[in-house]
């Protein structure tokens, strides 16, 4: 049964990895899963104190996940319709380019940058404005990436340390 639990934690880590750079996944959930795996072995070798504190990381990380692309929009001046926008665009974007593979990537790294240039322009912004709210959402969707991806190696980390 060890064998069980300790592949489905190495493939719940490459899943929480995965989901780190592709928001369709839930990367942050996916990685501190594979904790509770190596848990349910006979190792045991977490605290209850290490998976709580990890578990609201956890729990932090995805929200900041979707709080940051907005708040990157308006530190660059953008406003709620930019905002809104790129809220909309982190949502809809992988979901829109799913059917074709190629395309992908292009709705998940820029959803949240046509998202808030968008919104912009239906507020009434100019392109110009409206590009530079757009940038700021796409700088706040690299940077929960970046968190989500350091997340996930560290639930990587741990979950190596508890299995020697």
């Amino acid at each position: 049964m060890d064998i069980l639990f300790i592949v489905l934690g190495i493939i719940l880590l490459l899943l929480g990895i995965a989901g780190a750079i592709a928001p369709v996944i839930p990367g942050p959930a996916m990685a501190y899963a594979a904790l509770w795996m190596m848990q349910l072995s006979s190792f045991s070798p977490f605290s209850n104190r290490l998976l709580w504190v990890w578990g609201i990381i956890m729990v932090l990380i995805t929200i900041a996940d979707y709080v940051i692309p907005a708040y990157g929009t308006k530190k660059l001046g953008g406003t709620k319709y930019g905002t809104w926008g790129s809220i909309a665009g982190l949502v809809i974007g992988p979901i829109i380019s799913t059917p074709t593979i190629i395309f992908i990537p292009v709705g998940i790294l820029f959803g949240p940058f046509i998202g808030a240039f968008a919104g912009e322009i239906l507020g009434g912004a100019n392109t110009e404005f409206a590009l530079k709210s757009g940038l700021g959402a796409f700088l706040g969707f690299i940077a929960g990436t970046f968190m989500k991806l350091i997340f996930a190696l560290i639930m990587s980390g741990i979950f190596i340390y508890g299995f020697f």
